[in-house]
């Protein structure tokens, strides 16, 4: 009996996938290259190997997580194809190359995804503002201690003030009031 070689690219496999941390993958393209010699084990080798790959895709990916599905195509691809030839190897087929063209997600998980970046950044940014209010708090509190021991440093401040308030536009009415009475009410406001 002459064998019959035939190649054959099977027609692009889409499928709704479950994995392991989110809950479904919309479509996955699929395109399994095999050579098909003295198919006696099988009635329509094409089709039985189209399935086998998509059931074949399912139970690898059901258990990965987003992230590893779309990092490591490649490896999942080496590994499918040497899990496919192997199952069809009774069959007289030969998978030559398993690729994993598309992985498109529906469009709810994008938008939870899209939230969840979004939740993430605002997090971030949270906490740079926080980190910064403390640092601003920080050196108004080591600046007070400057002031609160030199007479001089009250005295410069107190010129800063009037001179930014009476910089602005405005009919604010300033009434210099000596420093040396404020310093006896905070003496005896600390005490």
């Amino acid at each position: 009996m002459s064998s019959l070689f035939m190649e054959e690219y099977i027609s692009e496999a889409m499928m709704d996938v479950l994995q392991s941390s989110t809950p479904i993958v919309k479509t996955i393209g699929l395109i399994p290259k095999m050579l098909m010699q003295n198919v006696i084990n099988v009635e329509d080798a094409a089709r039985s190997t189209k399935l086998l790959a998509q059931t074949t895709l399912r139970n690898f990916l059901g258990t990965r997580t987003l992230a590893e599905m779309l990092s490591s195509r490649d490896a999942i691809s080496m590994q499918m194809q040497a899990a496919l030839d192997e199952a069809t190897d009774p069959w007289g087929v030969k998978v030559e190359r398993v690729e994993i063209k598309d992985v498109r997600l529906p469009i709810q998980l994008q938008r939870a995804m899209a939230a969840e970046a979004e939740a993430a950044r605002a997090a971030g940014a949270k906490i740079i503002a926080a980190e910064g209010e403390q640092l601003a708090s920080r050196a108004l509190a080591d600046a007070a201690d400057v002031i609160a021991t030199s007479p001089c440093a009250i005295q410069l401040r107190y010129l800063q003030t009037l001179n930014s308030i009476s910089s602005e536009k405005n009919n604010t009415i300033i009434f210099p009031f000596p420093t040396e009475l404020i310093a006896k009410f905070i003496q005896s406001a600390a005490a």
